[in-house]
C-alpha cells in the first residue's frame, strides 16, 4: 500500500509518516508542496492525504488536479479547519474522508486507510475475477478441440470440479497445462478467490522458501519489509505450481508438511497461518520416474499427484490442428483489426503432415506469422513456415532396419497412441487384428 502525504508542517508531517509506517504493509512518502506531490504521481499511490492549507496552492486545487489525472485514486483531506460547509464540498466532490487536525488525527487517519485499503483489495479482486471471467473459462471455448483424446480430458475435468482432490497436470511443453488448471480453477466454488501461479523453474533456489512462504521483516539480508507467499495469496483459492520436478529436493519436504499440516509459517515468523487451498501442479517430466532416480521424494509424490490429467501432443489430436488453427486466425484478424482469412487447401495439408514438437504454443505462432505473410484473403502453403526440424524419434525411417522391423515399429507406434485398442489399431492400419497380436506376443518374449 503506497500512501502520499501533502503537509507543509514538516513536524506533524512526519509525526503522521511514523504512525503510519508502523505498519509494515504501508509505504509512506510525505511531501510539504503541492508541486512536489504532483511530480511524483508516477509512482503510482494507492492512497494520497492532503493538506487544505499549502504554501503553494490550496488543497481544492490540488485535489482537482489530483483528480483530473486520476479521477478514481482515493484521497483524503487532512485540514485545520472546521468549517462544516469546506468539508461537505470536498466529499461532494469525491473525497473518501475529511478528518481535522487535532489530538486525534493520527488514530482517524489510521482507521481512515484500514477501511480504503479494505475497499481497494475487495475492488481489485473484483476486477481481477471480471478479467478472467470475461475470458470465459468453459471448456469448450479455452480448450480448443474435438478429438476424443480431448474429450477425454474433459471428462476428468468435469470429475475435478465435484471436490477438492489435487490435480496434477502432465504432458509435453505448450500443451496448455496452465489452460487446463484455470478451466478447473473458474469452473469450480473457488473461482470467485485468487488463482496463483508459480513457475518453479523461474525461481532461484534460495528464494524459493520465501516465494512460497513469505518473510517476515528482518528474516534475511534484504528482507526489509514483511512478504506474504504465494501459498497465503492463494488462501480459499487455487495454487498452480507448474513444472513442480524443479523443485528443490530440501524444500520438498517443506512443501510436504504445509500439505499435510494445512499450514504455513513464515521465513523468520512464529505464527501458524491456516491454509484453504485447491493444489494444481504440472510437469512435463515423468514424476514417477523422478522418484526412482531420488530427485522427487516419493512421500510427496502420493500427497499432490491426486487426480491425474495427461495431456495428449498436438500431433496425436486428429483434426484438432485444423481447428485450433481457425481459432488463432480469427483471434489474430481481431486483435490486429484486419479482414479475416481462410486456411487453403495446401496450407490445411501443410499443418496436417507436421508433428508440432512445440504443440499448442508452436501452432499459435506459426499462424500468427502466417497471418502477416498472407497476400490475399487466404493463407498459402508457403506462408506457413515451420520453427523446428522433425525429431529423429518421431520419424520411423532412420537408421537400417529390415521391412518387419519397421512394420513392428509401425504398429507399436499406433497401439501407443491408441491406448494398446487392437481393434482400432488394426481399422486404421487396415490390417488384420492377428497382425496386432503377433506383434505384440513377439515383442513379449523378446523382452
Amino acid at each position: 500500500m503506497r500512501i502520499f502525504l501533502v503537509d507543509d508542517d514538516p513536524f506533524f508531517g512526519e509525526m503522521l509518516k511514523y504512525h503510519l509506517q508502523l505498519n509494515p504493509d504501508y509505504e509512506v512518502f510525505l511531501y510539504n508542496t503541492a508541486k512536489d506531490c504532483l511530480s511524483e504521481l508516477y509512482r503510482n499511490p494507492d492512497i494520497i492525504c492532503i493538506d487544505f492549507g499549502l504554501p503553494d496552492i490550496q488543497g481544492d486545487e490540488l485535489f482537482k488536479q489530483i483528480k483530473n489525472v486520476y479521477p478514481d485514486l482515493p484521497i483524503i483531506v487532512i485540514s485545520g479547519q472546521e468549517n462544516i460547509s469546506v468539508a461537505i464540498n470536498f466529499l461532494k466532490q469525491g473525497a473518501k474522508d475529511y478528518i481535522v487536525k487535532n489530538e486525534h488525527t493520527k488514530e482517524l487517519l489510521w482507521s481512515s486507510i484500514i477501511r480504503l485499503k479494505e475497499n481497494i483489495s475487495l475492488k481489485q479482486e473484483v476486477e481481477d475475477l471480471k478479467e478472467e471471467l470475461e475470458k470465459k473459462y468453459s471448456f469448450e471455448k479455452t480448450i480448443i478441440g474435438q478429438s476424443d483424446s480431448l474429450k477425454a480430458i474433459f471428462s476428468k475435468i468435469s470429475k475435478a470440479l465435484n471436490s477438492n482432490i489435487n490435480v496434477s497436470v502432465t504432458g509435453e511443453t505448450g500443451t496448455g497445462k496452465e489452460v487446463v488448471a484455470k478451466a478447473i480453477h473458474f469452473n469450480s466454488t473457488r473461482k470467485s478467490k485468487p488463482f496463483v501461479a508459480v513457475n518453479m523453474a523461474a525461481i532461484p533456489k534460495d528464494l524459493m522458501e520465501s516465494e512460497f512462504f513469505g518473510h517476515e521483516k528482518g528474516a534475511f539480508t534484504g528482507a526489509n519489509d514483511r512478504s506474504i507467499g504465494k501459498f497465503e495469496q492463494a488462501n480459499g483459492g487455487t495454487i498452480f505450481l507448474d513444472e513442480i520436478a524443479e523443485l528443490d529436493f530440501n524444500l520438498q519436504s517443506k512443501l510436504l508438511r504445509a500439505l499435510q499440516e494445512r499450514e504455513i509459517v513464515r521465513v523468520g515468523g512464529t505464527q501458524k497461518i491456516k491454509l484453504d487451498i485447491r493444489l494444481i501442479i504440472a510437469t512435463h517430466k515423468d514424476l514417477a520416474s523422478e522418484v526412482k532416480k531420488g530427485n522427487f521424494r516419493e512421500d510427496l509424490y502420493y500427497r499432490i499427484v491426486g487426480l491425474p490429467i495427461a495431456l495428449p501432443p498436438l500431433r496425436d489430436r486428429d483434426q484438432d490442428v485444423l481447428i485450433l488453427a481457425k481459432y488463432f486466425i480469427d483471434s489474430f484478424c481481431k486483435e490486429n483489426k484486419v479482414k479475416p482469412l481462410n486456411l487453403s487447401s495446401d496450407a490445411k495439408k501443410k499443418l496436417l503432415k507436421y508433428s508440432f514438437p512445440g504443440n499448442v504454443r508452436e501452432l499459435k505462432s506459426v499462424i500468427d506469422l502466417a497471418c502477416v505473410m498472407a497476400e490475399g484473403n487466404e493463407i498459402e502453403a508457403d506462408d506457413i513456415n515451420f520453427y523446428h526440424l522433425e525429431k529423429d524419434s518421431e520419424t520411423f525411417f532412420t537408421g537400417h532396419k529390415t521391412l518387419k522391423q519397421y512394420t513392428t515399429d509401425i504398429i507399436l507406434h499406433f497401439l501407443k497412441k491408441n491406448n494398446n485398442d487392437v481393434i482400432k489399431t488394426a481399422k486404421i492400419l487396415d490390417i488384420g487384428k492377428s497382425t496386432v497380436y503377433n506383434v505384440i506376443n513377439s515383442v513379449s518374449k523378446t523382452n
